[in-house]
């Protein structure tokens, strides 16, 4: 499975025309009408659906561009919009409140793009339990898989993934289709950046780049570990089990050929970034990654040994 994706729509036609000339170059007989029967329908309904929703709606499909432009309309084509927006209009006015739908289980919380306290809140736990599943199956089979956390996996297969666990679907990352242990270290990383705040809390942020410049190595330490013990319990014991996970990553560093720098460089910006971005991003970037490194370095200072 492959997504493409394009912010222009003369880039994504010339991506449909070079793939449908590959493939009428494939086909033959009836399975090469068929297909372009299919073709001439689906793009029907692509141009029937921009036609009623041009003006109102933001198309989400990947192979539309997020950009809205204008065509010319008939007059039936105008009505059946009309048409349809009335339709729209009054559905939104008769719509059940979310907490209904909650409460009757047409739509389940998510675990991705949840707030880290309300989702351990809601599972009874200090750690997501998406996170402890991902970081055991690593541990399990994968921690000598090369560029383990710095190669990326199928997006395709790890957004399948992504649905599984939103819906609460049971989960199995022993399972044949997530062999590929970077689909699962890949989801694991979407989890953390999806966060609507991230694992280091925004007003630590500002904090942690005061630490870091410190130049004396023991004061450093001690005030990251200061600011550590001062998040909320969910941060703190999550932070606690992943750099103690990305240590044991490091001990298989000359079979996953990962160092202390290149785990930095992928989760410095994964769990801390500034709630308002000012000033360079570039030398935000570089305090993220020392951040990471340091506390990496410094996990059995900071947190102690693992079990305590």
């Amino acid at each position: 499975e492959f997504l493409l994706q394009a912010d222009h729509f003369p880039t994504i036609s010339k991506w449909h025309d070079a793939i449908k000339k590959a493939v009428d170059s494939l086909q033959c007989g009836e399975r090469r009408h068929s297909y372009l029967h299919e073709e001439e329908l689906h793009k029907d309904s692509l141009k029937r659906m921009w036609r009623v929703f041009s003006d109102s709606i933001v198309p989400v499909s990947p192979l539309i561009p997020r950009t809205v432009f204008k065509l010319n309309y008939s007059a039936s084509d105008s009505a059946d919009k009309n048409g349809v927006k009335n339709r729209l209009k009054k559905f939104i006015s008769r719509r059940p409140s979310m907490k209904t739908l909650q409460e009757k289980g047409f739509i389940k919380d998510r675990v991705f793009g949840c707030h880290m306290l309300t989702l351990c809140e809601r599972e009874r736990t200090t750690v997501p339990k998406f996170v402890k599943l991902c970081v055991e199956e690593v541990e399990k089979r994968g921690l000598e898989a090369d560029g383990l956390y710095r190669v990326s996996g199928n997006l395709a297969i790890i957004q399948k993934l992504r649905f599984l666990v939103d819906q609460e679907e049971e989960l199995d990352l022993g399972d044949s289709q997530w062999e590929d242990i970077h689909v699962i270290t890949g989801a694991l990383k979407m989890f953390f950046r999806e966060l609507p705040e991230p694992l280091f809390p925004f007003r630590f942020f500002d904090l942690f780049v005061e630490a870091i410049k410190i130049k004396e190595p023991t004061q450093k330490v001690q005030a990251l570990k200061k600011l550590i013990h001062q998040f909320p319990k969910p941060n703190h014991n999550t932070m606690k089990l992943l750099f103690h996970h990305l240590r044991r990553v490091l001990v298989k560093s000359k079979k996953n050929l990962m160092s202390t720098q290149g785990i930095s460089i992928v989760f410095g910006p994964t769990l801390m970034w500034p709630e308002f971005e000012s000033g360079n991003m570039e030398v935000n970037m570089v305090y993220q990654n020392q951040m990471v490194e340091s506390i990496l370095i410094e996990c059995v200072e900071i947190f102690g040994p693992e079990g305590m």
